[in-house]
């Protein structure tokens, strides 16, 4: 794992590139904290901060191949490397290093641009062809390592993070409004917009080649593709249940083993679920790796998962840490979140996390495998159980007796939509008239995420007045959508939307990076989604036992109450964070202060003046409420700290450029 930065154009000279390099890569230093590396040369220089993961002693960066014609800096890891490198030297290769990083500009001098689709990894990759005078840029599958881009002053530019790339385009660091309504909708924005002016996000799957002379081709190289829902039925599908069952967990321990490959002791993490109790159970279960577990407990016991996360303990025996975090400790550590998050967030639960990677850390390690995806690839969501049962309501609306199914869903929240039931049919009754739309599942949730836009200033609500959040998602989508099983369309945008823009990010790479943890994420193993998506919906989401299959695959390795447990989604305390016996805390006030408020220009001050004592009295109702509350307060933390100097966001007419990579 690290950080890399870099520039290429037809005036850059390898002398006077040096300054901005370092410039840039010093920001990155959380990153990569065992030192940096740089390459110029005419037309292009390239930096590396490095988190010494693989090949310890000869791993540095940046890395040519045996011409020294083409040079890579990459963030992240190729866990089948040792295979990849076999098989280049049967076919001549010599290597230099010991370092996955190695094989990449082997792979390219073989293959080209389609050097990617022989990766098995999580990576922001750059590589620079000095014989043809070209910049490629390249992201993993998942979208789990970030990789951001600009073009200026006749060049472009690249970053693992924003901060590198405002450290040298400080007129980029302008909050895009369209973006930040994006934000407060979809909890992040659509690639390839960023809450940065001019700045963009190679999107997940993608690979960008800049030529010689300027010209910039975007392709995408892999997707979540779904077969048509008539090729999904259990009666067509080539594997049963049982078959299904074992192959993928012949595909689980595959995944795990791969991602155990490091130089340095490897933790995960135990948060008491299905999913990281299975990623433990597999390494316990299939390899000789010790690991170490950790995890994050509450004191509100609404929050609060240790019961579970200490039986996994007991069945395990493993050596295990738990850090215990208060509303307190949030409060106190959401300013350097929002410092690494780059965006503003709805929700505070990145905080325990990044409290816990610094634990994590503190115990001498580097890298932990962690449960995510599991959820999006095998339908794990309530989302997912909560669409099927209105889809089932659509077809009798009048029925008393249907929506009566939802009383199934969300028994871990305190105050449940689906506590009431007048309230809860006024709640998932909304968007009935989108049944057919890929985006069905979702309208109730960014319908709710979107109340925070009535917050807007009215200079902000008339330069997004344009804007349909439904229209303008859908314009994201493959062509061939509409043909998918629902359930694949809801796993589709929740893929695309959540866990790329936010669980990946925010809720990812950069809590973990915050301390330099490199997180690892075998079920995103792009083998264990393709097997996925191709199965019958009915494997995945039986009735309304969710992750249905991936139960059966993990069944003897764990407790069963572990494997018949229903989701209960990874939360923490929200606005009540940031308030004690009536009083904010001191930064919050601050940033929050009509005068402040005014002067930022995002958000109309009489409005959030009310938001905030109803907060303050412990009134605030509700998801929307609150994600309003922590989406407006993060915005404003982030404009000190990265916009602040800079003048209020102009008026734009909307521009959806989201839509410039759909159904590519």
């Amino acid at each position: 794992m690290c950080g890399i930065a870099g520039f290429s154009g037809p005036d850059v000279d390898a002398a006077a590139a040096r300054p901005l390099l370092q410039r840039m890569i010093r920001t990155l230093a959380h990153r990569g904290p065992d030192g940096y590396g740089f390459h110029a040369e005419p037309g292009v220089g390239l930096a590396h901060a490095r988190l010494s993961i693989i090949d310890l002693s000869t791993g540095d960066q940046p890395i040519r191949n045996e011409r020294g014609s083409a040079w890579t800096v990459f963030n992240g890891e190729i866990f089948n490397y040792v295979e990849l490198r076999r098989e280049l030297e049967a076919q001549g290769h010599r290597f230099y290093t010991q370092s996955d990083t190695e094989v990449i500009v082997h792979l390219y001098d073989r293959y080209g641009d389609d050097f990617v689709q022989h990766l098995n990894g999580q990576f922001a990759i750059a590589i620079w062809d000095g014989a043809r005078r070209r910049l490629v840029l390249a992201r993993d599958r998942a979208g789990i390592r970030p990789l951001y881009y600009a073009n200026a002053g006749g060049r472009t530019w690249f970053a693992s993070e924003v901060k590198a790339l405002l450290a040298v385009l400080p007129e980029c660091a302008r909050l895009n409004p369209l973006a930040l309504a994006q934000t407060l909708t979809y909890w992040a924005p659509v690639d390839p917009d960023t809450l940065y002016e001019g700045v963009r996000s190679l999107p997940p799957g993608c690979l960008l080649a800049i030529e010689h002379d300027g010209r910039q081709t975007l392709k995408r190289y892999w997707d979540w593709a779904f077969p048509d829902a008539e090729e999904t039925s259990p009666s067509r599908h080539p594997l049963t249940v049982g078959q299904a069952t074992a192959e993928l967990r012949e595909l689980l321990v595959d995944a795990v083993r791969l991602q155990l490959r490091a130089d340095v002791p490897v933790g995960a993490y135990l948060s008491g679920g299905l999913d990281s109790s299975g990623i433990v159970a597999l390494i316990r279960g299939f390899t000789d790796t010790p690991v170490r577990t950790f995890s994050v407990a509450f004191e509100d016991g609404e929050f609060d998962e240790s019961e579970h996360q200490q039986a996994m303990v007991r069945h395990l025996g493993t050596d295990h840490t738990t850090l215990r975090c208060g509303r307190r400790d949030i409060g106190e550590a959401f300013p350097r979140l929002i410092r690494h998050t780059e965006t503003p967030v709805l929700r505070t639960a990145p905080v325990p996390l990044m409290l816990l990677s610094g634990c994590v850390r503190e115990h001498g390690y580097k890298v932990v495998l962690t449960g995510e995806g599991a959820d999006e690839v095998f339908g794990g969501y309530d989302l997912f159980k909560e669409a099927k049962v209105r889809r089932f309501w659509a077809r009798q609306p009048d029925s008393r007796f249907r929506p009566l199914l939802l009383q199934k869903l969300y028994g871990y929240l305190r105050n449940s939509p689906v506590g009431h039931a007048g309230f809860a049919q006024q709640f998932f009754g909304q968007g009935m008239e989108h049944l057919q739309r890929p985006v069905f599942a979702h309208v109730p949730r960014w319908t709710t995420s979107q109340r925070a836009l009535s917050f807007l200033s009215p200079e902000l609500r008339a330069a997004t007045a344009g804007w349909d959040p439904l229209d303008a998602y859908e314009r994201t989508l493959p062509s061939g959508i509409a043909s998918w099983s629902p359930l694949a369309r809801d796993q589709y945008v929740e893929a695309k939307s959540l866990l790329a823009g936010y669980l990946l990010s925010s809720q990812g790479d950069r809590v973990a990076m915050a301390n330099s943890i490199e997180g690892r994420f075998p079920y995103l193993d792009h083998r264990v989604i393709e097997f996925a998506n191709r199965l019958p919906p009915s494997f995945k989401l039986r009735g309304m036992t969710e992750k249905y299959l991936l139960r059966r695959a993990l069944a003897d390795l764990l407790p069963q109450d572990i494997v018949n447990r229903t989701k209960q989604p990874y939360r923490a305390p929200d606005s009540q964070s940031f308030f004690f016996d009536g009083r904010p805390l001191d930064y919050v006030a601050d940033a929050l202060d009509p005068q402040r408020i005014r002067d930022a220009g995002y958000f109309d001050a009489a409005a959030v003046g009310r938001l905030f004592e109803k907060c303050r009295q412990g009134r605030a109702a509700g998801f929307a409420d609150n994600q309003a509350f922590v989406g407006i307060l993060s915005t404003m933390l982030l404009h000190r700290q990265v916009a602040g100097t800079h003048p209020a966001p102009r008026e734009a007419a909307v521009d959806d450029a989201t839509a410039v990579i759909a159904a590519s």
